[in-house]
């Protein structure tokens, strides 16, 4: 792949980059010549320490962490791919969430990236050239009301603000585009359907098949892969996309239905 696509020289920022979908597009854009700086709370065994950022990015703190070691390494940022995201919400409906479940889902899905991009896009706009991809989910359009209102929530307004600071930073030669992923084989989907089977009293397949089916199900029969995911990714961040900003790709084998 490296042939027909590359990022080479690139400064780039993933979060969530330790494992699943976050992982891949790391491993794929070093690949593909980047320079790559990857976040999480703890430093995995097999990454090595100067390519990672050890920060809690739900917390201004942490953000404020990350922001300063990108300057302070690399001088600067040319692609941010906000990848970091997920769920902790039990079951049960919307009666089930409360403030601590609310915030908890705004600091992991919306806060960090708004958090980073204020810290981070002014430079890229100081240099008229820079790529931003929000990670988004099908979710905003498709949430389980039974599971996911406050991260398809989350994700929705992530959404929302992608596309407010497209329109603001385009004209100033920085693209800012959405990546919307359907079910992924991941851990964290393994881990969701485990609660959904835990709060519906059956077993693993059988949360699965819960999701799959508030889903309207999958038409090409199978989950996305992570690597998938991070093709998509590494294509619009590269100068081959240089003409896309201010929209979203969803990647979901066909999930959400369209006219």
């Amino acid at each position: 792949m490296s042939g027909f696509l590359a990022l080479e020289g690139k400064r780039a920022l993933i979060t969530g980059g330790t494992q699943g979908a976050g992982a891949a597009t790391v491993s794929l854009f070093r690949e593909l010549g980047a320079w790559v700086l990857t976040t999480a709370r703890k430093l995995p065994a097999d990454l090595s320490e100067d390519l990672f950022i050890a920060a809690d990015l739900t917390t201004p703190e942490g953000c404020d962490t990350v922001a300063k070691a990108v300057q302070g390494r690399m001088g600067g940022v040319d692609i941010i791919v906000h990848m970091l995201g997920g769920s902790s919400a039990p079951g049960g409906g919307f009666a089930a969430l409360g403030e601590a479940e609310w915030q908890a889902e705004l600091a992991l899905n919306l806060l960090p990236a708004l958090r980073l991009d204020r810290a981070l896009v002014p430079g890229m706009v100081a240099r008229g050239a820079g790529v931003v991809v929000h990670v988004t989910s099908i979710q905003r359009l498709l949430p389980l009301p039974e599971a996911t209102t406050a991260y398809a929530a989350a994700k929705a307004a992530l959404s929302v603000y992608s596309k407010s600071l497209s329109k603001e930073v385009s004209p100033k030669g920085v693209r800012v585009v959405r990546v919307a992923p359907g079910w992924i084989e991941t851990e964290a989907s393994v881990r969701l359907a485990e609660r959904v089977a835990a709060d519906a009293g059956t077993d693993l397949d059988g949360g699965r098949r819960i999701i799959m089916d508030s889903l309207g199900g999958i038409p090409i029969g199978r989950p996305s892969r992570p690597a998938e995911i991070a093709n998509l990714i590494a294509f619009l961040a590269s100068d081959r996309a240089a003409t896309i900003t201010g929209t979203e790709y969803i990647i979901d084998g066909g999930t959400v239905p369209t006219a």
